[in-house]
């Protein structure tokens, strides 16, 4: 990502490309993350992200630079805020409200990691499950994702689930070592947070991602980050899904590092439209 202030508007302008790849949209992630390093880049001083709510807009052309647009609104003793507009051909694609804070000591407490989970290296990658799939997408994601993905459970690329659970989980890292900058680890914990945080609400309906005739897109997603970590090591994404209702569907999500510690959460709601005559209740 390049840039610098434009001083002709209240803004600081940068410009994020996405990489190449078979579809013509945009990963949600993408913008997700990159919205967060262009508000990160506009803080001074030890003042990280913990919290951000985004909602998409409109889908995202992947051959077409993107804009962002960032407000500095506050920033105050302890806290700043930023607001984010991610552009394409003049219209906004992701609008995002971006809190920061200087580190604090204060209470604690957290949720603890579930038990039971089998440990990443004994699980299937996406390559050992779709790598031998001849179609440019299947091997996009076997082969070009910037995160190595392993689900405790079968994935839903193709085949739907045995059992309809409303819960889904996942270890995931980056594929390669990260620099040690805070900003960009939380920014690509944000990328990876939307890769299968709406899995659980296709799980309790019995779908996957290849359904004849689904129509499935993110609406908004909000994320909070809690303590440090590194994405380049392994960290367990828990998610489930509350409810469904209307064509849209929640999805909550929590992190945790390898040790059980809870460094993030998450939560989106999608739109998932299907064919007359499937609905299952």
């Amino acid at each position: 990502m390049d840039g610098a202030p434009d001083m002709r508007t209240d803004e600081d302008i940068f410009v994020g490309r996405s990489p190449q790849q078979p579809r013509e949209r945009v990963f949600g992630g993408q913008v997700l993350g990159q919205s967060v390093m262009a508000a990160s880049r506009t803080i001074e001083g030890e003042r990280p992200i913990h919290s951000m709510h985004a909602y998409f807009l409109r889908a995202g052309d992947a051959k077409t630079p993107i804009t962002f647009g960032v407000q500095r609104l506050r920033d105050g003793r302890s806290f700043s805020a930023r607001r984010v507009h991610a552009y394409q051909n003049g219209v906004p694609i992701l609008s995002m409200i971006a809190s920061f804070q200087e580190p604090a000591e204060g209470i604690e407490h957290q949720t603890p990691m579930p038990e039971g989970i089998p440990d990443p290296e004994s699980l299937p990658t996406t390559a050992d499950e779709i790598g031998d799939i001849d179609h440019p997408v299947a091997r996009d994601w076997a082969f070009n994702r910037p995160f190595d993905i392993r689900y405790v459970d079968a994935p839903l690329y193709f085949k739907p689930p045995t059992e309809h659970k409303a819960v889904n989980a996942v270890w995931m890292k980056t594929t390669g070592p990260m620099p040690d900058d805070d900003a960009l680890h939380r920014a690509a914990l944000a990328y990876a947070s939307d890769y299968t945080l709406l899995e659980p609400v296709l799980r309790r309906h019995g779908l996957a991602w290849a359904t004849p005739g689904m129509n499935v897109a993110s609406l908004d997603h909000a994320m909070w980050w809690h303590r440090p970590f590194r994405v380049d090591e392994w960290l367990l994404y828990v998610q489930e899904s509350p409810s469904a209702s209307g064509a849209r569907g929640l999805g909550t999500g929590r992190i945790y590092n390898r040790a059980g510690t809870l460094v993030a959460s998450t939560a989106q709601e999608g739109m998932i439209r299907l064919p007359q005559g499937m609905i299952d209740n």
